[in-house]
Parts: C-alpha cells; sequence; structure tokens
C-alpha cells in the first residue's frame, strides 16, 4: 500500500499555548471521528432497515479527515477514535489510519483506536496493529448466530469471530461492546460477560440511546443497567475500579472471572460531569454532545481556507466554547421522539 502524506503535514505544525477548554472547565483532549455513515450491518435498535446514507460527494475526503484531525491534535487532542457507521468499509481508511500514525511516532498523540463492527476485521487488523493501533472495541450483542442475524438483519457471527481471532493474532487489545436489550440478550449477557473474559478481552454493557428513527419504540428495548448490574451481583463480585480509558464507562473486576467489565448509562446515570470528548461526523460536523444538537460545520472552514489551518482552529475553539453542560436522554414515554434526529451511524459511536 502506498500511503501519501497529506501536503500540509509535511511542515512544522503549530503547538497552541493552551488546549481545549470548554464552559465549565473541561479540558476536551478525546475526539471521535466518524469516517463514514455506511455500514455493512443494520442493527435494529441503532439504523432504520432502509437507512439513507448521505452521497459520498458530502463526505471529507481521506486528506481532508487527515487535516482535521491534526488540527485537533495540534490544539491538544491527546486520544482519537476512529467510528462510523462502520469505519473499515471506507475506501482508503487504512491510508487515513497510516497517515494519522506519525502523530503517534512523535508523541503527540497518546492513543488512535477504533471501533467496528468486527466484520472486515480478519482482513485488517494486522494493518491497525502495525500502524500503532493498540486497542480496538468490537460490538457484539450476542453469540447467538440465528439472534445475532436477526438483531444486525443479516450479519453472519462468525465472520466476527474470525475477525477476533485474526485481532488477537495481531497483538490488539479487543474490548466487546453490548448494548443491552430488554427481549433480545438480557437472557445471555452473563454468559457473554464470561466467554469475553476468558478470551482475554473486556467487555463493556452499554445502555440503548434515543438517536435516530427505528422502526421500533424504544421503550420495548430498553434494559436498565442498574437492572442488570443487580442481577450479575447475585452470583458476582463486583468491585469498582479507577480506571479511567478517556470514555464514560464505570468500570469493575468481576472477581470470578478476572476480568474488567465496564457499564455505560446514559439513561439512568449520566456521565456528562466529567466529558472530556467532543464528536466529528463524516461530513465535517463538529457535534459538541452525543444528546444535543450544538454543532459547527467545519468542512466549509476547511474547504474556504485549504492552505491555512488558523482558520480550523479559530472555528473549533469558538464552538468549543458553547459546549453544552450535558445530554437529556428520556427515554420514559412511549412513542416519544428520539432525543435528536441524526441516527448513531451518522454521529458515530
Amino acid at each position: 500500500m502506498t500511503i501519501v502524506i497529506p501536503r500540509h503535514a509535511a511542515a512544522a505544525r503549530p503547538v497552541p499555548a493552551r488546549g481545549l477548554v470548554d464552559p465549565f472547565g473541561r479540558t476536551i483532549d478525546y475526539v471521535r471521528v466518524s469516517v463514514t455513515d455506511r455500514c455493512d450491518l443494520r442493527c435494529t435498535y441503532c439504523m432504520a432497515e432502509r437507512q439513507t446514507f448521505l452521497p459520498r460527494a458530502e463526505l471529507l475526503s481521506i486528506e481532508e479527515l487527515d487535516r482535521l484531525c491534526s488540527t485537533f491534535i495540534d490544539l491538544g487532542t491527546t486520544r482519537l477514535r476512529l467510528t462510523g457507521g462502520e469505519p473499515l468499509v471506507r475506501r482508503g481508511f487504512m491510508d487515513l489510519v497510516a497517515g494519522l500514525s506519525r502523530h503517534l511516532d512523535s508523541g503527540r498523540l497518546k492513543e488512535l483506536t477504533l471501533t467496528t463492527n468486527g466484520t472486515q476485521l480478519a482482513r485488517h487488523a494486522e494493518a491497525l496493529a502495525r500502524y500503532g493501533v493498540k486497542r480496538i472495541n468490537v460490538s457484539i450483542d450476542t453469540l447467538d448466530s440465528d439472534d445475532y442475524r436477526r438483531i444486525t438483519r443479516g450479519g453472519d457471527l462468525a465472520v466476527v469471530l474470525e475477525g477476533l481471532q485474526a485481532a488477537r493474532e495481531a497483538g490488539l487489545k479487543i474490548k466487546i461492546n453490548a448494548v443491552a436489550l430488554k427481549h433480545d440478550n438480557a437472557g445471555q449477557l452473563r454468559d457473554m460477560i464470561a466467554w469475553a473474559h476468558a478470551g482475554g478481552m473486556d467487555m463493556t454493557l452499554i445502555e440503548t440511546m434515543p438517536l435516530g428513527e427505528i422502526e421500533a419504540d424504544r421503550t420495548d428495548q430498553f434494559l436498565p443497567l442498574s437492572t442488570v448490574r443487580a442481577g450479575l451481583e447475585q452470583g458476582w463480585t463486583l468491585t469498582p475500579l479507577m480506571r479511567r480509558t478517556g470514555g464514560p464507562a464505570r468500570y469493575f473486576m468481576v472477581e470470578e472471572t478476572g476480568g474488567t467489565l465496564g457499564f455505560i448509562t446514559p439513561m439512568t446515570h449520566t456521565f456528562c460531569e466529567a466529558c472530556n470528548r467532543v464528536r466529528v461526523t463524516c461530513t465535517g460536523t463538529l457535534f459538541l454532545c452525543l444528546g444535543q444538537d450544538d454543532q459547527a460545520d467545519l468542512r466549509a472552514v476547511l474547504r474556504a481556507h485549504p492552505e491555512d489551518d488558523a482558520p480550523v482552529m479559530a472555528a473549533i475553539r469558538e464552538a468549543i466554547s458553547r459546549k453544552p453542560r450535558g445530554h437529556d436522554f428520556d427515554i420514559s414515554k412511549r412513542g416519544a421522539a428520539p432525543a435528536v434526529s441524526r441516527p448513531m451511524s451518522m454521529t458515530g459511536g
């Protein structure tokens, strides 16, 4: 593979005197960047079966994504997560990873990570490791092949498990993410945790969130993780950990399995007080909160100033200056509209 480093990357980039700090004194040093809204699965809780995707012309190019990520790094970003949709289906994605690896080599970026559904991992795990990715999150909501096919609307669990094996062989640390769904996997979560821990993988459980329109009513799917945790503690000892990875999860050691279990609870216990992250979509829209519509159009600034990053930095700083305190998720009313209209596949996981 021939990697072309964007021309703006060749010159020495400015180091700001001060990083990004929001109105509530939170340092914003973690950015999640969606490289595509497309996905090769159609998970029932994530998107509509006949999802409409963005025209390719609206997406940032690989060079623009590199430039925008590099500008965030110039502004103090130390952790960068690449997401989708499914990031590994984006053409040129490995070129982006290879280009961004220069910031790992320089020490300016502490971590470059990836969230994936695992369907393409068998082909790409070795290259991800070679370019400096140390750990990945893989979304799997069930270990039952039939349930997996139904939840993902056609996915093949065996392909994902093959990808996990390739990732292990490449030396990648793996965390399994599972959305807790009342009628789909509630009775399987304990076995999934035990399976993940037996394979040397951490696991995180996530409450379903009201993002975008789907066919189902999310009140039918919602499973409070407080209920899940109470059930797990009937047979296991969960010891709180101080561990933080830059994300919203609260971590526990499961003494009986020796593995780590995380809980992400946007519905029953907000994690906004320590929020250190923002999200950028594949079209260059900066969203300041997953559950709010506060945003900034960075694509327009990028394209209006192709050789000058100063206006892009100014636009990012201005946006961070109005980051809200937190989200307002509410799933208590049947039939209620989602908190925001955009689907999770657009914002990125």
